[in-house]
């Protein structure tokens, strides 16, 4: 248990650095910026949002299964103890969401900007919500259309980042499942991309920094235990001989 709480501790904290760096600035969201560039962090969150979310899931959950190599009972397993991860990360989210309902920075900024309360928003039901988005910002030219559609579906509060508890769940994941297999690329991957979904929630103006920082806490000791229970239900996580010998063989490559 010490040396899995140890890894993915690791693997917090290299999540936290953006998240912490951007808050500790002072950083504050405005509408706008560079059109390439947010139209690529759209796609980033997209990895995240349904229906592509559970593609992304499906895809992570056999990729994982191909590394560990377990056998088909272990393999499902390690399929449902990864499945149940993600899914109480989410009732988690749901429940912080629905006490603490903390406003989204866009809908923060259409209380300045088009004297809409955000009481009086979230006291609308969700569809409300949306057609009066949608409404609003019809004159908004310069705000590109996908991101307006985007809005319209995100009316939920902000606090913690579901988007965030699910790519950071699944990085370190990566982490506590897959450095004894020296995954190594694998789990970079998994930090940058998980990284990126943080960001792409902050510049769309989905969520402050502080969401991101929760949600990467609440996501470590949820998937510290479910790495810890992994090993105990599925077997150890180190590597087979045959299969160390393969990584030694690797590692020596060029």
């Amino acid at each position: 248990m010490r040396a899995i709480a140890k890894r993915t501790t690791m693997g917090a904290g290299l999540l936290l650095v953006m998240p912490l760096a951007v808050w500790i600035s002072g950083w504050q969201w405005v509408p706008g910026g560079q059109g390439s560039w947010l139209k690529m962090m759209y796609w980033v969150t997209e990895t995240v949002t349904q229906p592509w979310g559970i593609i992304t899931h499906v895809l992570l959950c056999g990729w994982f299964l191909w590394c560990l190599r377990f056998r088909l009972k272990a393999a499902l397993m390690l399929f449902a103890i990864l499945g149940a991860a993600i899914l109480i990360g989410q009732g988690v989210k749901s429940v912080i969401k629905d006490k603490v309902q903390e406003p989204r920075p866009f809908v923060v900024w259409l209380e300045k900007t088009q004297h809409i309360p955000t009481d009086e928003f979230y006291n609308l039901k969700r569809k409300q919500r949306s057609e009066l988005v949608k409404n609003q910002l019809k004159s908004q030219q310069e705000l590109p259309e996908w991101l307006r559609q985007h809005w319209q579906k995100e009316t939920g509060f902000a606090f913690p980042s579901g988007h965030t508890m699910f790519a950071a769940s699944w990085a370190l994941l990566g982490v506590g499942l897959l450095w004894p297999r020296r995954r190594t690329w694998t789990i970079a991957l998994l930090l940058v991309w998980a990284t990126g979904v943080m960001g792409s929630r902050l510049v769309l103006g989905m969520h402050w920094p502080r969401d991101l920082v929760v949600a990467t806490l609440i996501s470590w000791v949820l998937i510290t235990l479910a790495t810890w229970l992994a090993q105990k239900l599925c077997g150890p996580l180190s590597p087979p001989p045959q299969e160390a010998d393969e990584i030694a063989e690797r590692d020596a490559e060029p």
